[in-house]
């Protein structure tokens, strides 16, 4: 089984190895998710531009309240939601999914699911 800097560090060498391939545009900005032991977190960034056009995450005061009862899978996809609405705000309907090296499963999927209910494409 492996300890948790070798799993970090697999982690972090599948996320460079994906960001080679995944850049986020002005017209499809990438849609970045990094998830801890406690929280998780979304930003959606416009990689030419080096610049942050929204972000989410269960330490956000939107959804801090809501989460207090909940588990983790439903913070994630409260978070996907938040950010979807604020990507419409700034104008932003079509992204890049970059799921940070993680599994598509778990809080990483709802996060995913939250954000396509909310109308953004990937």
């Amino acid at each position: 089984m492996a300890g948790g800097r070798e799993k970090r560090q697999g982690r972090e060498r599948r996320h460079r190895r994906v960001r080679k391939r995944i850049v986020g545009s002005a017209q499809r900005p990438r849609l970045s998710v990094f998830r801890s032991a406690r929280h998780i977190y979304a930003q959606i960034i416009d990689d030419e531009q080096g610049k942050t056009l929204a972000a989410a995450s269960t330490q956000s005061r939107e959804i801090r309240e809501q989460t207090k009862a909940s588990n983790k899978t439903a913070a994630a996809k409260l978070v996907g939601e938040l950010l979807a609405a604020k990507a419409m705000a700034a104008r932003v309907d079509q992204v890049v999914f970059d799921r940070g090296g993680y599994k598509f499963h778990g809080r990483v999927k709802a996060l995913a699911t939250g954000v396509r209910e909310r109308g953004l494409k990937f």
